[in-house]
């Protein structure tokens, strides 16, 4: 069976927009993914900085991996699908989502450092970002700092590639909310069924 990770950075809950394009990909998965969710407001998520810092870093400096600290580098690494469900906010995504990143690059686990620069180490060969944003944001806005963020993160993990399914527009005066947010399920949909 094949492994998939669902990044749920849906902070609103049941009543994200975002969550919805969610559950649109995951009733299309294929029945030959296993699907480990980690709901990033559930998780105990720290900055590293402090006590907390230093502690990673003697763990790293004593080669120390298998900590249980590291478990979700781990277990991003292994993953060979990551679907990342955040939404737009302050022209990225939430801080929860900035956290979970920092604390999974680790050394060794999801990069490693060689003679010729960075090499990711995770297995996955694409990582999908679902996300519903207020305004619209076409590709190569500067206003829009969520997905080059992931496109870069991306291939700092030796992810293979990118794909956004966005619902944009739903705060614009006129907006269909309803329409918008089925035609980006469906494309969601359709993308989860392509894997």
């Amino acid at each position: 069976m094949k492994q998939a990770l669902y990044i749920d950075c849906c902070v609103r809950g049941a009543a994200s927009r975002t969550r919805r394009l969610a559950d649109a990909f995951f009733a299309a998965l294929g029945r030959d993914w296993q699907v480990t969710r980690l709901d990033l407001t559930q998780e105990e998520l720290r900055p590293l900085c402090g006590a907390y810092f230093e502690e990673r870093e003697s763990l790293l400096r004593e080669g120390r991996t298998d900590h249980p600290r590291f478990d979700r580098a781990h277990r991003l690494a292994e993953a060979e699908l990551v679907v990342v469900a955040a939404p737009f906010w302050d022209m990225s995504f939430p801080a929860l989502l900035k956290l979970y990143i920092e604390n999974v690059s680790v050394e060794g686990i999801t990069f490693r450092s060689t003679a010729e620069g960075l090499k990711g180490l995770c297995r996955a060969e694409r990582c999908v970002f679902l996300t519903s944003r207020g305004g619209a944001y076409p590709d190569g806005d500067p206003m829009e700092q969520a997905v080059p963020y992931l496109r870069a993160i991306q291939r700092f993990f030796g992810i293979g590639g990118l794909d956004v399914i966005a619902a944009d527009g739903l705060d614009l005066d006129g907006a269909d909310v309803n329409a918008i947010t089925a035609a980006a399920c469906e494309r969601a949909a359709a993308l989860a069924r392509a894997l």
